[in-house]
């Protein structure tokens, strides 16, 4: 039986439709009373179980490796977790001409997330780049996000996003941290499970995050926020975003360039510096934000999106510069691998 594939000439990523379409159902039959109690239990517990399958999943061993290619991952670090945040505090000015507040305050939380893991592998491989360094860095950068993320929402949103507090602090610990230490602790005995059933753990995880958005967006629907969204300022947004994108994708290359950094490396950096994770970003958004999530992931959902497709197109373009016989070279990836990365896009 023919396998169906989503065609590679649609530009628009499948989970994006499957989240969209969670959002119309969230707004057509938003979860209320018991129901709401319910999805609020469920989602929480998701998003234990997603952080306990992300310990499970990373190598400790391979983390340890790609410490060696040191200076790679502080200039993905630092492009993700100071870069990144210093040009969201500089959007502030588009408030309130472009932004509405709380949009502001979605965009904030946007450039505080950790980069993304699969889809910086995939792109890195289709554009023949340093594919180990990709792998390093986007689990360096996750790894370090589930502890940076929630401080720096702390000191850079404060109050005004979604009540950030002591409480919440204590919520990431529980729902995030402890289940990500369960997983790399008993990853000795469950990892070959976990490598055996990649797939369909992959699904639970997408599932997993479809359930957190439908509770983030009922109780925005239940809270009436969306009332505060026009099309115009979803029109400003994505203005604004798409200039976020253009700065850092110039930035991570060259910048990488005056870094010293080869072809293969400078790949690696472009797609793990200037990309935010989806996967991790609902969950903490959910966590920290409560009531506002809605609101709070919005511009995240639009920016993977929007960094996927143009993504996907620098990195055939990058492929196409590198000629067939340095193909290998300067640390970069065969081409034979594009096929199946094109698939795995999510984080």
């Amino acid at each position: 039986m023919t396998r169906l594939r989503w065609p590679n000439w649609m530009p628009i990523d499948p989970y994006i439709v499957l989240l969209l379409g969670t959002v119309g159902l969230a707004a057509l039959f938003p979860a209320r009373g018991t129901g709401a109690t319910v999805a609020s239990g469920a989602s929480t517990a998701a998003i234990a179980f997603l952080f306990f399958l992300y310990g499970a999943r990373l190598s400790t061993r391979e983390a340890l490796d790609g410490l060696r290619h040191w200076r790679l991952h502080v200039t993905v670090l630092a492009c993700t977790f100071v870069v990144f945040p210093l040009l969201g505090l500089a959007a502030r000015a588009a408030v309130p001409v472009l932004l509405t507040q709380p949009l502001y305050q979605g965009l904030l939380f946007l450039t505080l997330v950790p980069s993304t893991i699969q889809s910086s592998i995939a792109f890195t491989s289709i554009a023949r780049g340093n594919v180990p360094a990709a792998i390093c860095a986007g689990s360096f950068s996750s790894l370090v996000g589930i502890v940076l993320t929630p401080l720096l929402a702390a000191g850079l949103l404060g109050n005004s996003g979604g009540g950030f507090s002591a409480h919440s602090l204590v919520d990431i610990v529980l729902q995030l941290l402890v289940p990500f230490v369960a997983g790399q602790v008993l990853r000795r005995w469950i990892g070959p499970f976990v490598a055996r059933h990649k797939k369909v753990l992959g699904l639970v995880d997408r599932g997993s995050i479809l359930l957190v958005v439908y509770a983030a967006f009922s109780e925005g629907m239940v809270q009436g926020i969306w009332h505060q969204v026009s099309p115009a300022r979803l029109g400003a947004l994505l203005l604004v975003e798409a200039a976020l994108l253009a700065v850092m994708l110039v930035l991570t290359w060259y910048g990488a360039r005056a870094l010293g950094f080869g072809r293969g490396d400078r790949i690696a950096i472009q797609f793990a510096g200037s990309k935010k994770s989806l996967a991790s970003g609902l969950p903490m958004a959910s966590v920290l934000f409560g009531a506002h999530a809605s609101l709070a992931v919005l511009p995240l959902m639009l920016f993977h999106q929007m960094q996927l497709m143009v993504c996907a197109v620098i990195a055939k373009r990058r492929a196409r510069d590198l000629p067939e016989e340095d193909a290998g070279a300067d640390g970069s990836a065969a081409p034979a691998a594009e096929g199946r990365s094109q698939d795995r896009v999510l984080r």
